[in-house]
């Protein structure tokens, strides 16, 4: 008789009890993932007084919230939320736990993995469930997680199957999930854990918190002008911001771009930057690797502007231009201020 599989957990990060967006992108990929597996979507839900805003999780696909609450959880530092994590892990034995590819998930992730001596892949893009075939062991493991990433600096894509003990874990980059609308008629089962934190865990103290909005949120934007290596040149860049002014858009960029010098990472679209899904995506002299294409292939409307018409971006768009975007472009902001 085989062994029955745990089911599929999400870390669901908070900040002053409003659950993060990549949170949320996990739970309805986990309901997915446990959908294949026949199993349960269950969150881990850790801070001080955010129980009323666990509902929200069972509206996008939890059917179980383990809720741990304590001032000591305020602000977020590694140690107690590790030993928690931990300790349910070591209760329950879900198959799957996902992580958020920030700054938190990163810290926690790996800390959880040490101490339940489990795999972690970091930064997955793609997340599948498949069998595995061990060629060199010979032996075949069904419905493993198929744990997608980019490697060599985003130049292959690499699978990744970890055939430890479970859970099998991973952290997962925000934007590259998508987020099912929530059901608000949906109702879930609310767990309550006590927290068990020990002297030592609360040795680190945060003195002073510090915190700045980013100049640029490229996941709401619902209009993005981005600019690539065809540009040309730093100055010619101005356009691209000339160009998304004049749309009502904001400003994104590919990766060679950005290794130019030309623009910030904050900026950067694809699988070593951020993961987009806006109404329209132009892309202004970027050939469509397959990197750049993962984070942006999914908007509503494409347009690609370059001046090779082999070029892979034309693969994805909806519209194409052939021709130098440094003349395009300004024909366009002309043609459409003249229309407003």
């Amino acid at each position: 008789m085989s062994e029955k599989i745990g089911n599929v957990w999400i870390f669901i990060e908070q900040e002053g009890g409003k659950i993060a967006n990549v949170s949320l992108e996990l739970v309805s990929k986990g309901r997915d993932l446990a959908a294949k597996l026949g199993v349960k979507t269950e969150a881990v839900y850790i801070g001080n007084n955010i129980e009323s805003s666990a509902s929200t999780l069972y509206h996008y696909g939890c059917d179980t919230v383990y809720l741990s609450e304590d001032p000591r959880f305020e602000p977020f530092t590694v140690l107690p939320y590790a030993r928690t994590v931990v300790s349910l892990v070591k209760a329950h034995r879900p198959n799957i736990l996902l992580f958020g590819a920030t700054p938190k998930g990163r810290e926690l992730g790996p800390r959880v993995a040490s101490e339940l001596m489990a795999g972690l892949t970091a930064d997955c893009t793609d997340l599948q469930i498949d069998d595995f075939e061990d060629k060199i062991g010979q032996k075949t493991y069904k419905n493993k997680l198929m744990q997608i990433r980019p490697a060599f600096g985003g130049n292959i894509i690499a699978t990744i199957v970890n055939t430890w003990q479970d859970p099998q874990m991973v952290t997962v980059r925000p934007g590259v999930m998508k987020m099912n609308e929530p059901d608000k008629s949906r109702k879930g089962k609310l767990v309550k854990v006590k927290a068990e934190i020990a002297p030592e865990d609360t040795i680190v103290k945060v003195i002073e918190r510090v915190q700045k909005e980013k100049d640029i949120d490229l996941q709401a934007a619902p209009i993005i002008v981005s600019g690539g290596y065809g540009i040309g040149s730093k100055e010619n860049f101005k356009l691209i911001y000339d160009f998304a002014k004049a749309i009502g858009g904001e400003v994104g960029a590919s990766r060679a771009a950005v290794d130019a010098g030309w623009i910030n990472h904050d900026h950067q679209v694809g699988q070593t930057g951020v993961t987009v899904r806006p109404k329209l995506y132009i892309a202004c002299g970027i050939s469509g690797s397959v990197q750049h294409r993962a984070g942006m292939a999914e908007s509503s409307k494409i347009i690609a502007i370059n001046t090779d018409p082999d070029a892979p971006i034309f693969s994805v768009a909806h519209y194409g231009i052939v021709g130098d975007v440094n003349a395009v472009i300004p024909k366009l902001i002309k043609a459409f201020k003249a229309k407003v």
